[in-house]
């Protein structure tokens, strides 16, 4: 049989949990549809927060110690960076699409 020419589409979601280990976030960039829960988990020994890249102002997380939990919904479509306040250089990206 020939193959298919039909487009092949896969769905954005392939995680919605991102690891806070070893000073980063796993993975970097997650892609995600809209109305979907993000949950962050920190698996690391220190504190670290998940705080929107400034001048935005979506994600807040307090200091999340060692098995900490933060969730987001995000409501909107669009690309949401955020860091880590306590440690700068840790960074991430939320893409969120219809």
């Amino acid at each position: 049989m020939p193959a298919s020419s039909a487009p092949v589409t896969t769905a954005p979601v392939a995680t919605t949990s991102v690891s806070i280990k070893n000073f980063a976030f796993e993975p970097v960039t997650i892609t995600v549809h809209v109305g979907a829960v993000v949950t962050w988990t920190n698996a690391d020994q220190d504190s670290h927060t998940v705080t929107s890249v400034p001048p935005a102002s979506q994600l807040q997380s307090p200091a999340l110690n060692t098995s900490g939990v933060y969730r987001h919904t995000f409501t909107a479509a669009g690309t949401y960076a955020y860091l880590c306040t306590i440690h700068p250089f840790m960074t991430g990206t939320v893409v969120v699409t219809r």
